[in-house]
């Protein structure tokens, strides 16, 4: 939150977020019981993570915070526009059927002013920029045994984990976004922060 100026501040007073390919909902549960005076959205494909989610947020006393079963697939078309002020997707757009599709709704959903912090892996598109990292090899393997194979499965692009920074920076001012910050952050050195806004 600390990579947006204010951001913080705007919560505690009172914004929409919507987290997309939001698994169990602990990021989101999280964040709805610390600005209780925002509403949280969680959407995510798999029945059973947003039935977790719900649960924990039934267990906490989040009554700000809902959690839908979505396909993102279609995002780009079916989102609501205008509809929130922050979007959020942790380790989440790599695996998508369609990942260009869901930045494209991503930036559609998001008001004036809005949003959007994602975070993914920090690696390049290029595999000969990858050669020193040093869970490169890992981090191969679980995208082609995962992260591909959940987006092939239903018949999706196959992006995978390793699409890199120069792809996801591409996708993102091609889905509308023409103010892209990157970040890396040296608590977490798997990941890249990137701040879009609307």
């Amino acid at each position: 939150l600390g990579l947006v100026p204010g951001l913080s501040v705007r919560l505690a007073a009172g914004l929409g977020v919507i987290d997309l390919g939001c698994g169990r909902g602990r990021a989101l549960n999280q964040l709805a019981r610390r600005f209780p005076r925002s509403r949280f959205t969680g959407y995510d494909l798999s029945e059973e993570a947003i039935a977790f989610a719900r649960a924990e947020a039934g267990r906490i006393g989040n009554t700000n915070v809902s959690f839908v079963v979505r396909d993102l697939s279609d995002f780009d078309r079916t989102a609501r526009t205008d509809a929130f002020d922050l979007a959020l997707t942790f380790d989440a757009i790599h695996d998508q059927a369609k990942p260009k599709a869901l930045l494209a709704g991503i930036r559609r959903t998001l008001a004036p002013g809005g949003v959007y912090i994602a975070q993914d892996i920090n690696a390049s598109c290029r595999h000969h920029g990858n050669l020193d990292h040093p869970a490169g090899p890992f981090l191969y393997t679980i995208s082609c045994m995962h992260c591909m194979t959940v987006s092939l499965a239903q018949g999706g692009d196959g992006l995978g984990a390793m699409w890199g920074r120069e792809t996801a920076e591409r996708f993102l001012r091609e889905a509308g976004f023409e103010d892209v910050e990157t970040y890396e952050l040296p608590h977490d050195p798997m990941n890249l922060y990137y701040v879009s806004r609307a």
